[in-house]
């Protein structure tokens, strides 16, 4: 059974959040939390939060078994850009990106000893 997290409307880059995406896959739950614990950038705690939230989602669920949980899928998508201008010299002006992404964090059971479903 997959249980689902999002989060929306992050202020952090997609490529920044991508870079702590990929050590992810396929590790288990908590695995991955400890992971996230100790990296050193800002975005492995927005990432931990929604781990979290995912674990806590499937909490809610009698027939889900938390302790065999694992991160079947993990994507990050950009979200809408604020579009800023900073003032340079002889009148002319820079543009600045300010770029947010949505996360999506899908958790699934691993069944016996074997591989994943």
């Amino acid at each position: 059974m997959e249980i689902k997290a999002r989060a929306q409307h992050l202020r952090i880059s997609p490529f920044k959040m991508r870079l702590l995406v990929r050590p992810l896959k396929g590790k288990k739950v908590e695995e991955a939390l400890n992971l996230l614990a100790f990296m050193p950038q800002r975005g492995a705690r927005l990432m931990r939060k929604v781990v979290e939230a995912a674990v806590a989602n499937a909490e809610g669920r009698p027939q889900v078994d938390v302790d065999n949980l694992f991160i079947k899928k993990v994507w990050v998508d950009g979200g809408p850009v604020l579009k800023r201008f900073q003032p340079r010299a002889m009148g002319r002006v820079n543009r600045i990106l300010k770029r947010s992404s949505h996360v999506t964090v899908i958790l699934d059971e691993k069944i016996g000893k074997g591989s994943p479903k």
